[in-house]
């Protein structure tokens, strides 16, 4: 075994800082282009080392190599590896590895961005800090607000399409930082010289066996695969998408916020989509003047959502604030409202109410027949 772990560090690297350290380096490893030089980062041996010390603690047969570790990824739930978790932290069934894309799954990605490892990759907060800069600098709150759209509506763009961008007058602020956002695509997409458009969320199918699709985002993996699109990449002179965890952080609960910006708009309201540059997701202005700010997460894990959870800021002011989430998660995930509440902080309890996306749009519909009677009363 490479890179010999001490002991005495073993009790550190135990529960939630070794499940940090396992999705950081399935990640690491998702990001690997070429075999190259056959030493892993320093990220996964070390992952690797401390769950085969976890093994030979506990005299279980470890995994033989990093490939066979990154099989336990894939079909072993966190629930059943070498090591222990508080039962509070609703680990569940969940799996780090896809097992039909070999890529991390969305909880993966979870655990990784909640690794306190400054080492750990950049994800899409570097990006998103650095598009807020820019835009507040230049009071430019529509270029925040086209990037935020462009991002959820066209994660997958040819290179035509990309270095159109540069003369779009609300995104041309922001054309270095869109290059930087979509990187090009991998041969995994491609079948038969083409790739395949996922008529769900405008991303990229994986191919799967020799006839089959499967889309990486969680909220399409409940459906039957419908293809949008079939692209030549050479013809359009190369395929670009966004990174992954811009595609999981962004593009899918944006999809969730723009959804919900059109059931709210045929109700007769009229969402603000991030007012204040992002500082929160929707702002709901009702007849009688009260407002919602309404921030919007599309997360598998509720406790490590509910541990992240801040109250929301305070401008533009608010009556009441919300945290939405898709109701599939809920079906999904037995106790995933308690899980949450469980975790929140203090400082959030009681400023911060978790809604479904249904609960919310059946709450602004009741609120608004409350609005019509009384004024049809007074």
């Amino acid at each position: 075994m490479a890179g010999d772990t001490p002991t005495t560090g073993l009790s550190y690297f135990d529960g939630e800082p070794l499940v940090r350290l396992l999705a950081t380096a399935f990640v690491r490893l998702s990001q690997l282009r070429t075999a190259g030089d056959p030493v892993y980062p320093d990220a996964v041996q070390n992952a690797y080392n401390h769950v085969v010390l976890h093994c030979v603690r506990r005299g279980v047969p470890p995994p033989s190599s990093v490939p066979e570790l990154a099989r336990w990824g894939a079909e072993r739930p966190l629930s059943q590896w070498p090591f222990t978790l508080p039962a509070d932290l609703d680990a569940g069934e969940r799996l780090l590895v896809d097992a039909e894309t070999g890529s991390p799954t969305q909880e993966c990605l979870e655990w990784a961005v909640s690794a306190p490892d400054p080492a750990a990759e950049r994800f899409e907060n570097d990006m998103m800090c650095e598009v807020l800069t820019l835009c507040r600098a230049a009071q430019a709150p529509e270029a925040y607000t086209a990037f935020r759209r462009l991002l959820i509506e066209r994660p997958t763009l040819t290179s035509t399409e990309l270095a159109l961008l540069g003369a779009d007058l609300d995104l041309g602020l922001l054309h270095d930082t869109i290059k930087r956002s979509y990187a090009p695509i991998t041969a995994a997409y491609v079948r038969d010289g083409k790739v395949s458009v996922c008529a769900g969320c405008n991303c990229l199918l994986m191919p799967v066996g020799p006839d089959r699709y499967v889309c990486q985002l969680d909220r399409c993996r409940r459906r039957p695969v419908r293809i949008a699109s079939v692209v030549d990449p050479v013809a359009g002179g190369g395929v670009y998408q966004l990174s992954r965890p811009l595609r999981t952080f962004i593009t899918g609960p944006g999809l969730a916020e723009t959804e919900l910006e059109i059931e709210l708009r045929a109700l007769g309201l009229t969402p603000e989509m991030w007012p204040n540059f992002d500082a929160y997701d929707l702002g709901l202005r009702f007849p009688d003047g009260r407002v919602w700010a309404i921030d919007v997460k599309d997360r598998a894990n509720p406790a490590l959502l509910g541990r992240s959870t801040t109250p929301l800021r305070p401008t533009p002011p608010y009556d009441r604030g919300l945290l939405v989430v898709p109701h599939y998660r809920f079906a999904e995930r037995d106790g995933y409202r308690e899980v949450f509440l469980q975790h929140l902080p203090g400082e959030s309890s009681g400023r911060v109410s978790l809604l479904t996306d249904r609960e919310l749009v059946r709450e602004a519909k009741a609120l608004l027949r409350r609005i019509t009677k009384g004024a049809k009363d007074a």
